[in-house]
């Protein structure tokens, strides 16, 4: 499973203990495999600007979690011709991110821990800002990019009615250049070729005789060139409708036809090349994002911890990952039973959703007796 339970409990004697016997309940029934995660030694602070940082760090984990979904999820825009290997793509210093998680080292240089709490969550808070501000930039314009040149291939690929006759049509399809004649394009069902070739001579006066062809077809019907005085065009147009042939405006410009080809090959050109440089970015910035996610989650369990029991700072934190999504539930029974004496009263509760626990805004399920955060990686989910 890609899912991870972040865990702490007190570092005495008893709390270890009762660590050591959920890794023995937990190992011999198969529901996780356990780690311990390693936190440092952060400053303190008071306890006011810990209960700050708490409700600061929540915010920034949820936008963090968006953050890395968002650009996984690009990610797998720009490989849109090989979906398959997007999870390959998605890494944290260049290994995939449940090795990442289970091996977890604070990275001390980046985020040093002796400076106050405060300024490593806004040294994370400042980074991950930009990093989005990047994102929506440079996002942004390969999407419109991309949309221009899906514009353009709708164009060459919808149905007679619809589609570019740029790339169909060619200059020896059309009388050019005379000032009293013109070629007109006609959609034709395909049930009806042998009518329009007996009747389009004569929907009109001054249709040239024996003008027609036919140089494009689709599922439903072909386009067919007939060639007229302009002075009839209307009239032919009329008498066109009413036998169920339908004239394309289209008026052959050899310019406008360049200009529509050589925007074509612009798009696509300016796409190949945004597509490297953009890949880049994205992996580079989502192992950036994601190395500061688990280091939030590490903050968070720090501070929690603290809050829940007290100081000195003494807590053992530890990694569960559920073997199976199945396996959860008893999980959740056999560490509800290990650390119900660290609080009674929430350990109830979860067994019981109608016991209130006095003081606690959270809703009884998101409150547990242990500290407790939740790390999902199926981000393309």
């Amino acid at each position: 499973m890609s899912e991870f339970w972040l865990i702490s409990a007190p570092g005495d004697k008893e709390n270890l203990q009762a660590l050591e016997r959920m890794n023995t309940v937990t190992s011999k029934s198969n529901l996780s495999y356990n780690t311990k995660f390693a936190i440092p030694d952060f400053k303190v602070g008071t306890l006011d600007s810990l209960i700050g940082l708490s409700d600061e760090l929540g915010k920034l984990d949820t936008f963090t979690e968006s953050l890395i979904k968002r650009m996984a999820q690009s990610v797998a825009e720009v490989m849109e011709d090989s979906k398959g290997k997007v999870q390959e793509n998605l890494l944290a210093n260049g290994v995939d991110l449940t090795s990442f998680v289970t091996h977890f080292e604070w990275d001390m240089a980046k985020y040093p821990a002796k400076q106050p709490l405060a300024n490593v969550v806004d040294t994370l808070t400042k980074q991950l800002a930009q990093i989005e501000t990047d994102l929506k930039s440079r996002t942004a314009t390969y999407s419109a990019l991309k949309m221009n040149l899906e514009n353009l291939e709708k164009k060459s690929t919808g149905n007679l009615f619809t589609r570019t006759l740029s790339d169909i049509v060619s200059r020896e399809d059309f009388v050019l250049d005379s000032e009293y004649l013109i070629t007109l394009l006609v959609i034709v069902p395909k049930t009806s070729y042998a009518r329009w070739q007996k009747t389009y001579e004569s929907l009109s006066d001054m249709v040239v005789p024996r003008s027609t062809k036919l140089i494009a077809e689709d599922n439903d019907g072909g386009l067919f060139t007939v060639t007229l005085f302009r002075k009839v065009i209307d009239d032919f147009k009329v008498k066109a409708k009413e036998n169920k042939f339908t004239v394309r405006e289209f008026y052959y410009d050899e310019k406008e036809i360049k200009r529509e080809r050589e925007e074509m090959t612009r798009l696509l050109s300016d796409k190949k090349q945004q597509y490297g440089p953009l890949l880049r970015w994205l992996k580079v910035n989502f192992s950036e994002a994601f190395i500061a996610w688990i280091h939030i989650k590490a903050l968070r369990v720090f501070v929690e911890s603290v809050l829940r029991y007290g100081l000195p700072v003494n807590f053992q934190a530890v990694l569960l990952q559920p073997h199976k999504k199945s396996a959860t539930k008893r999980l959740r029974e056999v560490l509800n039973s290990v650390f119900r004496h660290l609080d009674e009263v929430a350990a109830a509760s979860i067994l019981d959703a109608s016991v209130e626990i006095p003081g606690l805004q959270l809703s009884n399920q998101d409150y547990f007796p242990y500290v407790y955060f939740h790390i999902d990686l199926s981000l393309l989910d």
